[in-house]
């Protein structure tokens, strides 16, 4: 259900579901939405006073998911606008030329192209976008690799492409597929993921052996997920 308290002279909307748990739990999500599970039979008043005494802790929590949203329109290909590229945003130059060429370079992405017209500017910068995708992704998984050398895990063949629904997942072959739009994002959620995916080598499913490894390999992997998730969202 719906509800809403005032702190000061700012208001918190948020939904309230009771379901079956021992304690209260506040969740602010990436998308800026507040949740809050309380177990079966709490008493709402109680419920409401304890959500806002944590008003101060979600009103910061909101903001700094503000901080890391770009804010990016839809993409049109033309001079000034900004693309993503490892957390970055960069300011579109088109350069008409005889060759095919992209550079990153001072907040600034150079586009030499032979063809100015958006969809093959598009096309292109997907391309260059994959590029450094298999560069980045691949130094990244060879620096993580040995930290899971006791787990004798082996080499794993990497895969990327662009997917609508998941950053990435593993096949028990030892196949890990990442998603092209992970380039887009910071370093540290680049690694969250690589990391994630290692660790399903090991153990396949959610179980707490599983995030107890994730845990120890990145400690906090729960800020570098939840920037990624509204970077990209």
């Amino acid at each position: 259900m719906k509800q809403r308290i005032q702190f000061g002279t700012k208001n918190i909307d948020f939904t309230l579901s009771f379901v079956e748990r021992k304690s209260l739990a506040i969740k602010v999500h990436p998308n800026l939405k507040v949740e809050v599970l309380a177990p079966f039979g709490s008493d709402s008043k109680k419920v409401l006073a304890k959500v806002k005494s944590k008003a101060p802790w979600i009103l910061k929590q909101i903001e700094q998911f503000k901080t890391y949203k770009p804010g990016t329109p839809l993409r049109r290909f033309i001079n000034g606008e900004t693309h993503l590229y490892l957390g970055r945003q960069y300011r579109l130059k088109i350069v008409p030329d005889k060759i095919n060429v992209i550079k990153a370079f001072r907040g600034q992405l150079f586009i030499h192209a032979t063809d100015t017209n958006k969809d093959a500017l598009e096309k292109q910068l997907q391309q260059w976008y994959k590029q450094k995708a298999t560069i980045v992704f691949t130094e990244m998984i060879n620096e993580i690799l040995p930290q899971f050398k006791k787990y004798k895990i082996k080499q794993p063949v990497l895969n990327i492409r662009r997917m609508s629904k998941r950053w990435g997942s593993c096949t028990p072959a030892g196949k890990i597929i990442l998603n092209t739009e992970l380039i887009k994002a910071p370093k540290g959620s680049i690694e969250y993921v690589v990391i994630h995916e290692l660790a399903h080598l090991v153990h396949h499913n959610h179980t707490r052996p599983f995030f107890d490894l994730q845990n120890r390999m990145m400690p906090d992997w729960k800020k570098w997920k939840d920037r990624l998730e509204y970077f990209l969202a």
